[in-house]
């Protein structure tokens, strides 16, 4: 099991779950960031800091984003492990996964 990071998350990146987290398992994306699953230690310090409640537990996810488990882990099928976000900065910041590139802009005022 796993932490998943869903929709209220693209196009707002806060980060705060970036700082938040001990082992360095949350990536950035181009619209949204991404948790790795196999870097993932389930501390759950990432879920209380996140400001639009976009962190889940994976068996926890709303039924209108289990998709985002998914694409969270479909994220990471070219890079692999590569053991911490913070070294990756420049390969994953220009990359989605597809479902997330296809979404229409957020509206973040709503967050």
């Amino acid at each position: 099991m796993t932490y998943v990071i869903a929709q209220p998350c693209v196009d707002v990146k806060d980060r705060a779950c970036v700082d938040e987290c001990p082992v360095d398992c949350i990536y950035e994306g181009d619209r949204m960031l991404y948790i790795h699953p196999d870097e993932c230690v389930d501390c759950g310090a990432c879920e209380p800091v996140c400001p639009v409640e976009a962190i889940y537990y994976e068996d926890d996810t709303p039924a209108q984003w289990k998709d985002y488990y998914a694409a969270n882990v479909n994220f990471f099928d070219a890079l692999g492990s590569p053991g911490g976000a913070a070294k990756m900065i420049e390969q994953t910041s220009k990359l989605d996964h597809p479902m997330i590139a296809a979404l229409p802009p957020q509206n973040q005022e709503a967050h």
